[in-house]
């Protein structure tokens, strides 16, 4: 599985903010949900039209938008 498959991004929706398969929940809500001390669980009960794998996804995408590298100019 890879993020691409379940990352979306439309300019008409949530400003075109990465969302989660063409869903109004953006990779921000879950990523929060998850750095506030949420599990999987409490996710996927609290939002059960998300799946495992959307959850992962976002996790990647999130990875990989990190992974930059910076170039200092003196």
């Amino acid at each position: 599985m890879s993020y691409v498959d379940r990352i979306t991004f439309d300019p008409d929706q949530c400003g075109g903010r990465p969302c989660i398969r063409g869903m109004r929940i953006r990779v921000k809500d879950v990523l929060e949900m998850l750095g506030g001390g949420a599990s999987e669980s409490e996710i996927l009960t609290d939002f059960p039209y998300l799946e495992a794998e959307d959850i992962r996804a976002c996790l990647e995408f999130a990875a990989a938008e990190m992974d930059h590298s910076i170039v200092k100019v003196a």
